[in-house]
């Protein structure tokens, strides 16, 4: 049954929003005046037939990050406990927050009704559901286990979410700190250190020299300094733009990787990513090729994208997936062992879970330890930089009141 956005009056005179399913519109304002609300406008949040339009609702996602994992939980928890999907989707419509989530979920449900699959509902609004996503709800509904698949679903986005948490929080404090330095010191070099050659332009005294290099510095920011922005900001963009070339791309990630630090944090976040996704495509039971296929448009690194992509043809032409990955450099070895012993034992989602949660954890301790180091360096470099601008403020003071003396 097709499903309608409407704005209604109330008895008191309130306007009213929601979504109302009827065969028609006709239909649907004449359900309106039965619950004693004058109709304003009724517009189909599908097409006729029941097809969904291929838009996305608003032009913006309805769900972020978290609250799909909220939501997919809670769909698992209702389908699991025996519900049908229809009544499901209905009672998560009358819980939805928000105005954008409603009519998203009453768009699934109409589809649904209309005899579609969920996953072929969801695959029309692909910016809320990804192709991940949905392949693995279609591999639950093909296997007749849904709810668990959904289950499964959930402790995905929650880990992945519970990761890039941690590794935000791990680059806050030092971030902050940066930019508090950079404020301060361009303060005391654009304001405090020229007072001093104010003062000091009539004394026919020579002024030390790390007082004239401050001068020197302080007025470049001053005479220059918004050039300077301008410049950092043209070659940010200029940068940006470089990258969309896909072979210029694949070349910086795979210079970033090679990186002391942050590359080997990126190796790891993303191949702990790839890992987990790669293994719960696999468990739902998504065919190997689809599941690596879907799992390496994960990457955030072009490099390792084309790594996988690489290990996908590979393992089409017959080779174990153990020994494809195995032949990537870029991917941990320890990725490749566990798929090595999954592949031996015929446990091959289970041993990538566990390589994925592994390197999760690795990256977890190691993102910590670099903030860890970080932040007394941020703090010792700028009490170095302050201290370096007060001397230079300081010293010629001080040789003034000897020469006075």
């Amino acid at each position: 049954m097709p499903a309608y956005t409407f704005e209604a009056l109330q008895a008191d005179g309130k306007s009213r929003k929601g979504v109302i399913e009827a065969d028609t519109v006709r239909a649907a304002r004449a359900l309106l005046r039965t619950q004693a609300l004058v109709p304003l406008s009724v517009e189909p949040v599908t097409g006729s037939g029941g097809s969904v339009l291929t838009r996305p609702i608003g032009g913006a996602r309805a769900f972020n990050s978290a609250q799909l994992a909220i939501w997919t939980r809670q769909l698992a928890g209702l389908v699991s406990s025996g519900l049908p999907l229809e009544r499901a989707l209905t009672a998560l419509v009358d819980e939805a927050e928000h105005e954008r989530q409603r009519h998203l979920i009453a768009a699934l449900r109409a589809e649904v009704n209309a005899g579609a699959p969920l996953a072929g509902a969801m695959a029309q609004h692909p910016r809320d559901f990804s192709p991940v996503y949905t392949a693995v709800v279609a591999a639950g509904e093909q296997g007749g286990h849904l709810g668990a698949v959904l289950e499964r679903l959930a402790d995905d986005l929650e880990e992945r979410q519970t990761l890039k948490a941690r590794l935000i929080g791990a680059a806050l404090y030092p971030a902050i700190v940066t930019v508090v330095a950079i404020v301060i010191v361009i303060f005391l070099v654009s304001y405090v250190v020229p007072q001093v050659a104010t003062v000091f332009a009539g004394s026919k005294q020579a002024l030390p020299t790390l007082t004239v290099l401050m001068l020197a510095v302080s007025q470049l920011v001053r005479a220059w300094g918004w050039w300077l922005l301008g410049t950092i900001v043209l070659i940010a963009v200029g940068a940006r733009l470089a990258l969309r070339n896909n072979r210029l791309r694949q070349k910086f990630d795979a210079l970033w990787l090679r990186l002391p630090l942050v590359g080997r944090l990126s190796r790891g976040y993303n191949a702990a990513r790839f890992g987990a996704t790669l293994a719960m495509l696999a468990g739902a039971g998504v065919p190997i090729l689809r599941a690596l296929q879907a799992a390496g448009q994960t990457l955030n690194n072009t490099a390792m994208r084309a790594d996988a992509e690489d290990a996908l043809v590979m393992v089409r032409e017959g080779a174990p997936l153990a020994a494809a990955l195995a032949q990537k450099k870029r991917f941990p070895g320890l990725l490749a062992m566990f798929a090595r012993l999954g592949e031996q034992t015929g446990q091959l989602p289970m041993m990538l879970q566990r390589a994925s949660t592994q390197l999760s954890a690795e990256v977890q301790r190691r993102a910590l330890q670099l903030a860890t180091v970080l932040e007394p360096l941020l703090i010792v470099a700028m009490g170095v930089v302050v201290l370096l601008i007060v001397l230079a403020v300081m010293l010629p003071i001080i040789q003034l009141n000897q020469w006075v003396k």
